[in-house]
């Protein structure tokens, strides 16, 4: 399937997160946040949309990580350098601007997925297992100024992911948010004091 989405075209693959209300979101609020030609990670870059658009409409430049191998060749196909790795593990240097659409839904043993997808959508018992993985070790790929940008999940507690980010010395700011059905989305923005 194609999605046709500011000046870009996606291509998906089966067993690769497909872009939804969450993915939108977060490429709104990157796009208001880069600043000229800023170097960019997108951790858990699924298909490539939020990197795909970055790079048609800004002057940005910006790799992706997924620990996905579908998504990782997804990403490659829509024209993005990817490298595969969980997290922040094989990645040295540091960016401007670190995006994550993290997998964020609480799940228990018996609601775990069989295959790649699952990695996508397990957030863990409480859905913060892999955003506070994530968080420690986010700040040593933080150039001076950076920020992360983040989405975030009424269904994984907000303000307990915030006050972590707070513990590890982030000033937190919402960008934007969404209220879906079953759900509020937020994109917060998070930078060293």
């Amino acid at each position: 399937m194609n999605i046709n989405y500011k000046n870009t075209t996606i291509k998906t693959r089966p067993s690769v997160y497909e872009p939804s209300e969450d993915s939108f979101l977060l490429v709104e609020s990157a796009l208001s946040e880069i600043k000229g030609c800023e170097k960019i990670l997108e951790v858990g870059c699924g298909s490539g949309i939020v990197s795909a658009v970055i790079k048609a409409n800004t002057k940005a430049s910006i790799v992706g990580i997924d620990i996905n191998p579908h998504a990782a060749k997804c990403t490659k196909e829509n024209g993005i350098e990817v490298i595969r790795g969980d997290l922040l593990s094989c990645i040295k240097g540091k960016f401007d601007m670190i995006l994550f659409n993290p997998p964020y839904l609480p799940t228990t043993e018996e609601e775990r997925m069989e295959g790649w997808l699952n990695v996508a959508l397990d957030g863990g018992h409480d859905g913060r297992r892999i955003i506070y993985r994530f968080l420690e070790d986010a700040g040593d790929h933080l150039a001076k100024s950076g920020r992360i940008v983040m989405l975030l999940s009424s269904l994984t507690g907000i303000e307990e992911v915030k006050s972590k980010i707070g513990s590890l010395g982030y000033n937190v700011e919402d960008k934007r948010e969404e209220r879906l059905m079953f759900e509020q989305l937020i994109v917060i923005v998070a930078k060293k004091e």
